[in-house]
């Protein structure tokens, strides 16, 4: 019987950076100079600097951390010191019982005092990256938003034989073929966007940065599906070859 477990499937930040430049070089290619393309290379500025980010947030804090190893060995300390004055008095024939719990009573308090210590440590390492991972995400969103802006206005109608354009209608500069790649790069990068965003807590299991990534992945999946409805719409009017 083969007792290997396989290893977790883990997303690699190289190859979603990777795949952002190739999709940023598809975009000039299609529609040089055009804001799209702009954006893809802020995305990939993002990504190359969520790369960063992500191995600060999941390395250790070591000043806190030794901050920590030091109270707790204090901790530990005070609690033997105590424990043996208090043995020790138990045999001592000038220690009276209330005596006795005086001293065990300030020894606990000194323990509570240390762990309340430690613990204030450990919650604060915590929220420090909780803080930098949400902070990172909701540029992402930001981002997604961007994205909606660009396709906002490219409406599959215009494509239509009997679509009429009004004073102030957007002009319309892009083929239906191009204006199908364009709906399609946006998705795309809708799809990048949620993906940088889980990079975040591949390594980092916090409940509020979780709910922060779910939030932003369905909302690049709420706006990549409104894509793919204008996507399907334009293609369901273009004309068919009979060949």
């Amino acid at each position: 019987m083969n007792d290997h477990k396989p290893s977790p499937v883990l997303l690699q930040h190289d190859r979603v950076i990777e795949t952002i430049a190739v999709l940023r070089r598809r975009i000039e290619e299609r529609f040089p100079g055009s804001g799209l393309s702009a954006l893809c290379g802020e995305l990939l500025l993002i990504a190359q600097q969520s790369s960063q980010r992500a191995r600060s947030i999941n390395q250790p804090n070591w000043p806190i951390r030794i901050v920590t190893l030091l109270l707790a060995s204090a901790m530990v300390l005070g609690l033997a010191i105590t424990i043996g004055y208090a043995i020790r008095s138990m045999d001592a024939d000038d220690v009276r019982p209330l005596d006795w719990i005086a001293i065990v009573e300030a020894g606990l308090n000194d323990i509570i005092f240390f762990v309340l210590a430690i613990f204030f440590l450990v919650s604060l390492d915590r929220r420090i990256k909780r803080r930098r991972a949400i902070q990172a995400i909701h540029e992402l969103r930001a981002v997604a938003h961007v994205v909606d802006m660009h396709q906002l206005t490219k409406n599959p109608e215009r494509s239509a034989r009997d679509w009429e354009r009004t004073e102030h209608s957007p002009t319309r500069t892009m083929t239906p073929f191009q204006l199908n790649r364009y709906l399609d790069y946006c998705s795309e990068m809708l799809s990048l966007v949620g993906k940088l965003a889980a990079l975040y807590v591949q390594k980092f299991d916090d409940p509020a940065a979780l709910a922060a990534v779910s939030e932003v992945e369905q909302l690049t999946t709420s706006l990549s599906r409104k894509i793919w409805q204008k996507i399907m719409i334009l293609e369901a009017w273009q004309p068919k070859d009979k060949t």
